[in-house]
């Protein structure tokens, strides 16, 4: 009778309608329409709780489970203040806290938060530490980080975009670093949104193959453009956004000294964007390393990384509000196509 009726609870949420009670792992998932709902209730949010300083507190008495294997400063404090300013409250849960699939299985511990919170957000290594979890919890899951994707960074980079340039299908942006998380969520982005994507990596660091074949499909279905190569100053040429990551991840630290041989040439700087868009601009996740950005422009006026590290936190209260309860915005949506 238990599994019966855990696997109902399951089952209701898999099939709940719209947003509400589905997981957030991937923007593969989702319709560009879905995503463009988050980044407009994001800045719905930002204009109500910040610029016009209003108390929106919709999401009180709920709870939200955080679990981090690894650390983040911006991860955690979008997602613990993010919380709070809707009116809930999250309990954090590092490393020594919780030994996912050590001291207690994945299994169980999906299930004992889904008796305690409402929802989860899981920070973690493998990306089948998050789909199991998923499987396992009958409350919604949102994606922290795995070393697959990061699809809550995109939400953030695309909502600084708009805000910046009043529109995101009509861009290029450009990729140059390491074929990454970031970059995998990215391209499934740029390809649900209809967005152009030039992207350069150093041979033996291109984005996975699967998901690269799988992007570039749906790409072909929205209009997307994308040119993928190693050569940093062709994928930066006529582009609006110049978007890199660390080169050496959490995880990755024995191999530093040959992933910076392996990227020497991969540094932004003003040399290699003189070919760029006329009116350029530069994100990166953060935290950052001057070997992946010289200092002029990481601290120039063309570099958003602050109004894109805060853009964090309004994009997850977005995604938290949607996956728990129906939301429409006051304020009108936000253009997304140039023109």
């Amino acid at each position: 009778m238990d599994q019966i009726f855990w696997n109902w609870k399951k089952k209701r949420k898999r099939d709940s309608s719209g947003l509400v009670g589905r997981d957030f792992m991937s923007l593969k998932h989702f319709r560009a329409e879905d995503i463009k709902q988050f980044l407009w209730t994001a800045k719905d949010l930002k204009t109500r709780m910040k610029d016009n300083g209003e108390i929106f507190q919709p999401l009180k008495g709920k709870t939200a489970a955080l679990i981090f294997q690894k650390r983040s400063t911006r991860t955690r404090m979008s997602s613990e203040l993010g919380m709070a300013k809707l009116g809930g409250h999250a309990a954090f849960m590092g490393p020594e806290d919780v030994h996912l699939g050590v001291n207690e299985s994945v299994k169980d511990t999906g299930r004992v938060l889904s008796g305690m919170a409402d929802i989860i957000l899981a920070r973690v290594y493998g990306q089948d530490f998050l789909d199991e979890l998923a499987d396992e919890a009958s409350i919604p899951v949102i994606s922290g980080l795995s070393d697959l994707l990061h699809p809550l960074q995109i939400l953030a980079d695309f909502m600084t975009l708009q805000e910046h340039f009043g529109y995101l299908q009509g861009l290029k942006i450009a990729w140059i670093g390491d074929g990454n998380n970031i970059l995998h969520s990215l391209m499934y982005g740029c390809a649900k949104l209809g967005v152009d994507l030039n992207v350069a990596t150093p041979a033996g660091y291109e984005p996975d193959a699967d998901i690269t074949e799988e992007a570039m499909k749906i790409a072909g279905k929205t209009g997307a453009n994308f040119l993928m190569g190693s050569d940093p100053i062709k994928a930066a040429y006529r582009a609006d956004a110049i978007v890199t990551d660390t080169w050496v991840s959490m995880g990755q630290e024995e191999e530093k000294k040959k992933r910076l041989n392996d990227f020497a040439g991969y540094q932004i700087n003003r040399k290699m964007l003189k070919e760029a868009g006329a009116d350029w601009v530069f994100l990166h996740c953060l935290p950052r390393k001057q070997e992946e950005v010289t200092d002029d422009i990481f601290y120039s006026k063309e570099s958003l990384v602050w109004q894109e590290a805060e853009n964090r936190m309004w994009t997850v209260m977005a995604v938290m509000l949607h996956l728990l309860q129906p939301y429409t915005p006051v304020h009108p949506m936000p253009k997304f196509v140039r023109g």
